[in-house]
């Protein structure tokens, strides 16, 4: 049996007109220029209606010390008034692909149904910038938004960091660093089917190899990428950090057909294991993005209906 025979039927249409499309998926692309073009078009192509109920605004703020600023989109309700909870949010693309505006339905969304202040963050990439660049933008875009917590509406008692995939291994990486460094202090954290271990052991790394959409190939390629021929470290890969204890109460999902089931099981009992509170999520038939991919399918919508409640519950 192919492992593709276990995605669930409803979600997998669009996964099949993807590599109808793009033979060998996004990943087959060698030029990663042309990649990332590709990948932009396939996401501009997904059509999401204007959401009246969230302005956004875009800002440079500082970024690591002697280095670029970093671009920030911010999400608020627009109906809403005093201070709310506020969400740091770190988009995927495997430490080599993404932007903010590839994300910016599923940033909005969650804006909306958790009433929250979203702040989206843009970091440089790899190869043109390897580790450890991504995860300190990403950690001087959380000082800037602590810091002017009470200008952006935002309780700072209340902030969350979320991210898929990249993102999500950069939001424990983020929250890592928190920790190590005396803040910000964060309430919760929603690494959703995080990328964090580098070594590609995993029964689940070998496993899927001909899925289409990130690929055990296209992961060793982008780690590669990433660490530059630098051994990783516990913020550039989250699996090799020995101490998890005073990390933030943590959701972590992920699909049995995902590159990254195991490490992510594993570290979730890692974190139960450090008296981390941590609520894992496994599903059946879920591929890697596939709440993305085929957001109508009924999986995508337990999904994402689960993570929406979470992230209220822990910023009531």
């Amino acid at each position: 049996m192919s492992r593709r025979d276990l995605i669930d039927p409803e979600s997998r249409g669009t996964l099949d007109a993807l590599l109808e499309a793009i033979p060998g998926g996004f990943n087959a692309i060698p030029d990663i220029a042309a990649r990332r073009a590709t990948v932009q078009q396939m996401l501009a192509a997904i059509e999401v209606p204007e959401n009246p109920n969230v302005t956004r605004e875009d800002r440079a703020v500082p970024g690591p010390d002697g280095e670029p600023d970093v671009t920030v989109r911010i999400y608020r309700p627009a109906a809403a008034s005093g201070e709310l909870a506020g969400i740091y949010y770190i988009h995927g693309g495997g430490m080599i692909l993404g932007d903010i505006e590839g994300e910016d339905a599923a940033a909005t969304r969650i804006c909306d149904e958790v009433g929250a202040v979203v702040v989206s963050v843009e970091y440089r990439l790899a190869p043109e910038h390897p580790h450890p660049a991504p995860v300190e933008d990403c950690y001087a875009g959380l000082v800037w938004m602590a810091k002017n917590a009470t200008e952006l509406g935002v309780d700072p008692t209340r902030i969350a960091v979320y991210g898929a995939s990249a993102g999500g291994g950069l939001t424990i990486a983020t929250a890592l660093l928190a920790r190590d460094r005396g803040g910000p202090a964060l309430r919760f954290m929603m690494p959703i089917y995080p990328m964090i271990d580098d070594r590609n052991e995993t029964a689940s790394s070998h496993e899927i190899t001909d899925i289409g959409v990130w690929d055990r190939a296209g992961n060793i390629e982008a780690w590669g990428w990433y660490l530059g021929g630098r051994p990783a470290d516990r913020y550039a890969a989250p699996t090799r950090a020995e101490d998890l204890t005073g990390l933030p109460p943590a959701f972590i999902d992920v699909g049995t057909v995902d590159l990254f089931r195991d490490e992510d099981i594993a570290f979730a009992q890692r974190l139960m294991q450090a008296g981390v509170p941590c609520e894992l999520h496994v599903y059946p038939g879920a591929y890697h993005a596939s709440e993305t991919l085929a957001a109508e399918a009924a999986l995508s919508q337990r999904i994402w209906a689960a993570r929406i409640e979470a992230l209220r519950s822990a910023l009531a």
